[in-house]
């Protein structure tokens, strides 16, 4: 089954809505140029809004590593996911599971990152855009996506209506998604998350299927 990351939640309310229609993680955005931002403290009442089982995430862009430290300190997230242009040595030193966000730009070198970034939980794979490091709500070309034999992750102006085709494409372990569930920017709406997973777990079914054949 496809993995589903809802990602900017801000209150418990929202995460416990995000929980019962499916999501597996929810992410906390630490980036402070985001209308989603959170501060440590919100993203700990949002933690305790999520069910058991739930992998929470917290999103950072280039920090200084005491910033990373102070809020574990507060809050505990589960994984840790860097959007910047930190390095593997950096991301390793907190003690916490990390997933690396490649922003797709014309020139970037997956390679070299797939390389460097051997020890991440997951790759994430988003569109590029040169005034923001993520949620632009842009897509990308997905077979831009190496062929990969670890885990992975697609981000990227997803959406209710094309993660299906999304899936059906390139076969992601797990999808993420903010600005595709909202109504404004930073402000998600209950039914378009459930109606993004559940449209996740129709072309799961449909996948299934057709392997079935």
């Amino acid at each position: 089954m496809t993995r589903v990351k809802i990602c900017g939640l801000r209150c418990a309310v929202l995460a416990e809505q995000a929980c019962e229609a499916g999501a597996d993680a929810i992410g906390l955005v630490f980036y402070p140029h985001s209308s989603r931002a959170v501060s440590a403290s919100q993203a700990l009442d949002v933690i305790k809004g999520t069910q058991a089982l739930v992998t929470s995430v917290g999103l950072f862009v280039d920090p200084q590593a005491d910033e990373v430290e102070r809020i574990l300190e507060i809050c505990p997230l589960d994984c840790l996911q860097f959007h910047g242009t930190e390095s593997a040595a950096f991301c390793e030193q907190f003690g916490r599971p990390y997933i690396k966000a490649i922003s797709m730009r014309p020139e970037i070198d997956i390679d070299a990152l797939l390389q460097e970034h051997q020890g991440a939980r997951a790759l994430l794979f988003d569109a590029w855009r040169p005034d923001a490091p993520g949620g632009t709500g842009d897509t990308f070309a997905w077979e831009r996506i190496p062929v990969l034999s670890r885990p992975w992750i697609l981000a990227g102006g997803l959406t209710p209506d094309n993660v299906g085709t999304a899936i059906e494409q390139v076969a992601p372990q797990a999808v993420d998604v903010s600005g595709g569930v909202e109504n404004a920017s930073g402000e998600k709406d209950p039914r378009r998350m459930r109606q993004f997973i559940d449209a996740v777990r129709e072309a799961d079914r449909r996948k299934h299927e057709d392997a079935a054949v």
